[in-house]
């Protein structure tokens, strides 16, 4: 891989981390990754166009769910330090992911409108403190039936790989850890940076927050990135049906070219297909 000259656009990208306890370190270490090799040429790993630290309410090792340890690497800091805050969040089933110190220095950020971002359940955790109405939160598939039983009054997806409005954002965690990452370092350094991060990783393109996440809706095969979606839609709404004219909205199309689309690559309406996965998840 050749040589890169990346320059910053408006000063170096500084990004805070906040690591729950029994984290998710693949996201956790494909987000950071990202930055590292981001901020300088080809892998010499300098912090010149990007810098990160891993805070915390102490310098405690902070167990991951596979057991590996990472310390903080700073105290809290005043979070306008930050162009962003990242909470890394995991298992489910852990009591207390983060201390009240830590939660009123999320709160503290969010009325310094300083944009926090949830990776995996890191925006289980931000939920919790009331920071995610306003935004329509993007979640694994894995998570998103108990995203909507804790959070009733949210909006959730599980269909798309990440969000990120002004001063919100959630990914799904896993690989689009590294596609978010990479969409900061395109918006705040340069897509030369970008591709230069990509390359080391071995990663062959930036997914969008508009990609669909990497699974098939119930084995039913379809290529059309707009029909997984609406399958997806239909898989998560089994009780509360989704009329077909909305799904056809949510994916930028009328009702009409919605059953079209159906009946070319499903060969069955919308209906019938909606009839069909509420039949298999009963």
């Amino acid at each position: 891989m050749k040589s890169v000259k990346v320059e910053a656009r408006h000063g170096p990208l500084k990004v805070g981390f906040i690591l729950a306890r029994s984290f998710t370190l693949s996201a956790f270490a494909l987000f950071v990754d990202t930055l590292r090799l981001a901020s300088d040429e080809a892998d010499k790993s300098g912090r010149i166009l990007a810098d990160w630290q891993v805070v915390g309410s102490t310098r405690h090792l902070i167990i991951s769910s596979c057991g590996v340890q990472v310390a903080p690497t700073s105290d809290f800091i005043d979070p306008k330090e930050f162009h962003y805050i990242v909470v890394v969040g995991g298992l489910l089933n852990t009591d207390m992911t983060i201390d009240s110190q830590t939660s009123d220095y999320l709160k503290k950020a969010a009325v310094q409108k300083v944009p926090l971002i949830g990776v995996c359940t890191g925006t289980f955790i931000l939920a919790r403190l009331g920071l995610m109405k306003s935004h329509q939160t993007c979640v694994s598939w894995l998570h998103y039936h108990a995203y909507r039983e804790q959070f009733p009054g949210h909006s959730v997806r599980s269909d798309r790989l990440f969000n990120l409005d002004r001063n919100l954002g959630s990914c799904a965690g896993g690989s689009s850890a590294a596609d978010m990452a990479a969409f900061l370092v395109r918006r705040h350094i340069s897509r030369d940076a970008e591709r230069n991060a990509l390359e080391v990783l071995q990663i062959e393109r930036a997914r969008s927050g508009l990609d669909i996440q990497p699974r098939k809706p119930l084995e039913i095969e379809c290529q059309d990135a707009r029909l997984k979606a609406v399958l997806i839609t239909m898989e998560n709404h089994i009780e509360d049906v989704v009329p077909t004219v909305d799904l056809a909205a949510s994916v930028g199309l009328s009702r009409r070219q919605l059953e079209r689309l159906f009946m070319e690559e499903m060969k069955a309406p919308p209906g019938a297909v909606y009839t069909r996965i509420r039949m298999e998840r009963a």
